[in-house]
């Protein structure tokens, strides 16, 4: 028998608050370096916008000294 993401997520919903963040760690684990977690699709949504703004400093125009 084969497990189902809806299987998985039903025993995370079982999961005791205290111990989400240990289970999301071993998650993590399985997740390949170039997919973005849902924070980091997060972050990239909101540079974007901030960007489009023109809310973001032009990286020659930093003062390196």
């Amino acid at each position: 028998m084969s497990t189902s993401r809806q299987q998985l997520q039903a025993l995370v919903n079982l999961v005791d608050e205290s111990d989400i963040e240990t289970l999301y760690n071993v998650f993590v684990r399985f997740i390949p370096e170039d997919v973005a977690t849902p924070e980091e699709e997060e972050a990239i949504k909101q540079a974007r916008l901030e960007f489009a703004r023109g809310e973001t400093v032009n990286h020659n125009d930093i003062d390196w000294n």
